[in-house]
């Protein structure tokens, strides 16, 4: 019997230039991909697009991102192994696994090759769509709020005053859960007025307006300066932060670094600040998405999904994703009876 990627072909999103946003998303039919040394073949479930997706497009990357077109994008999936390549070991076919495929991508097809060593076997309770959200959007979090000092467990470590900007994507809503879990931080978000109530569900102490004086402020109704921040917003320059962290000293943890931050944040490291801008440079890792996918099945932790499409409207999540409107994840479902 042939393997899948021997002679088969497979539908597939890519684009073939730096620009054009969702038009310039072309559905094509092309081969299936052949697992290499160390990669699993998988077959797609769900993916889950990030603005780090269409920021390549526009060249955010260039010339290194993407290496070379035409370019599958999407880099957060879920699904399920269907061929080994060479050397791996610790998954089979028929295993259900989570990944994140970076820099290669290729979530926006019916299949992808990921690199087995940034995949997670995905616990039978977490769905495709759950899944798919927590290789980057959920560990990335996790890694912000551990790089800012933020004990995620009662009793671990001081009670802080956590601020999370752009509360309400993909981010951000798992930064506000995860911030929440331990019960003794005080957690401030900011996001927009529709959707207050949502991240007040997810754990907040204090959600603001950003179209407030108090939300551009950063500094909720009780005063209080923040200890760490998970900064996945844009538009904000340091001098905004630095009057609402703690006067002992508080962490900015940019998740949207510029190279103007990245300046800030070497200095910063140069002088020993109290107060410092750090950008996150981590990359997620497999224990990571162990233990994620551990409190989603607890249900201490959910993914917001804000829209789910099918593969054939791919470009209509690509759009959304870029209107920064979104509300949580933005899911692409190789099945196409998705809503």
């Amino acid at each position: 019997m042939s393997s899948p990627s021997s002679s088969r072909t497979m539908r597939a999103v890519q684009y073939d230039k730096y620009g054009g946003g969702a038009e310039g998303l072309k559905h094509v039919e092309v081969p299936v991909p052949s697992p290499k040394k160390g990669e699993l073949l998988v077959r797609v479930e769900a993916a889950s697009i990030n603005p780090l997706d269409w920021r390549f497009q526009k060249g955010v990357g260039r010339p290194f991102l993407p290496s070379k077109f035409p370019f599958t994008p999407v880099c957060e999936l879920a699904g399920e192994v269907v061929e080994l390549g060479a050397r791996v070991s610790g998954f089979r076919p028929g295993d259900k696994i989570i990944a994140v495929n970076f820099p290669g991508s290729g979530g926006l097809a019916e299949y992808a090759v990921v690199s087995a060593s940034n995949a997670a076997l995905r616990l039978p309770e977490v769905s495709a769509v759950q899944g798919a959200c927590i290789p980057i959007a959920a560990a990335t979090a996790l890694m912000a709020l551990r790089t800012a000092g933020v004990g995620l467990d009662a009793g671990d470590g001081p009670a802080k005053n956590v601020l999370v900007t752009a509360a309400s994507g993909g981010v951000g809503t798992f930064a506000v859960q995860l911030a929440s879990l331990a019960g003794h931080h005080h957690v401030t978000a900011t996001c927009g007025a529709r959707n207050l109530d949502l991240v007040r569900g997810l754990g907040a102490d204090e959600v603001l307006d950003y179209g407030t004086s108090e939300g551009t402020a950063l500094r909720g109704p009780s005063g209080r300066k923040h200890d760490a921040v998970v900064h996945c917003a844009e538009g904000f320059p340091w001098s905004a932060f630095k009057p609402v962290l703690a006067d002992k000293g508080g962490v900015v943890v940019d998740l949207t670094p510029r190279i103007a931050s990245v300046a800030v944040a070497v200095l910063h490291w140069l002088c020993f600040s109290k107060k410092r801008l750090v950008p996150l440079i981590e990359s997620p890792k497999k224990q990571d998405m162990d233990a994620l996918m551990g409190l989603v099945v607890q249900g201490k932790i959910r993914a917001v999904v804000d829209s789910r499409y099918p593969l054939s409207r791919a470009h209509e999540g690509w759009a959304k994703s870029m209107s920064g409107h979104a509300t949580g994840k933005i899911i692409v479902d190789m099945v196409e009876e998705a809503e």
